[in-house]
């Protein structure tokens, strides 16, 4: 029998021990999705990276005006996409000369957990702290714009002030916008605006400032 049109699929045989093994036939490049293997998901969906929700949640912050935010956009509250922008964050400001990798860190854990306290107490739905994390990730894009323009330009300017400022409020109205629409309270918004503006406003000071800076004009 020919085998042509089996080409992709997983075929059954008895190994040496007398058991069925399965050996599949198709591209190297098929693990990476479905396999051609019907009802089956693609690997990376299962390790939850799904680049469309990325890019359709990435547009939402990028143009928070464009339509009435979808209280359905943060339901799987992957992390793939905040990782990228922390960590495309942290890259920009190395190339500018401010290695800020630990600060960095400890904002982003210490603002998630506070964030995610201060919904919990707020929203009687409650929220999970990976949701609160992925939110807060996403809304760091307009941040990591500004951290791209910090290389090639100093900062610690009125332009760069204002720059600064006006990126901070823009993370803001995006993050507090989906907050509000996820958890059914847009009665609270500003209280929920006010604690995520001064998270965004600690990275904003990463990409202006150094640490150099700051002690040399202090002394």
């Amino acid at each position: 029998m020919g085998t042509s049109g089996n080409a992709g699929y997983a075929s059954l045989s008895p190994n040496s021990a007398g058991f069925i093994s399965s050996a599949y036939d198709g591209p190297w490049y098929h693990a990476f999705g479905s396999g051609g293997l019907e009802g089956e998901e693609p690997l990376l969906v299962e390790l939850g990276i799904n680049f469309s929700h990325i890019l359709t949640k990435s547009l939402a912050v990028l143009n928070p005006f464009s339509n009435k935010v979808d209280d359905r956009l943060m339901d799987d509250a992957d992390l793939a996409g905040p990782l990228v922008f922390w960590g495309a964050f942290g890259l920009a400001l190395l190339l500018s000369g401010k290695a800020q990798f630990g600060y960095i860190y400890g904002v982003a854990l210490i603002g998630s957990i506070s964030i995610y306290s201060l919904l919990n107490v707020m929203s009687p739905q409650g929220i999970e702290v990976s949701r609160t994390a992925s939110v807060l990730g996403y809304c760091l894009l307009p941040m990591v714009i500004l951290s791209v323009i910090s290389v090639p330009f100093q900062m610690d300017n009125w332009i760069g002030y204002g720059l600064s400022a006006f990126t901070t409020v823009w993370c803001t109205f995006a993050a507090s916008g989906i907050f509000v629409t996820v958890q059914q309270m847009k009665e609270q918004r500003l209280l929920v605006a006010y604690p995520v503006g001064l998270l965004y406003a600690c990275f904003a000071l990463l990409s202006v400032f150094t640490e150099g800076a700051v002690v040399g004009k202090s002394s």
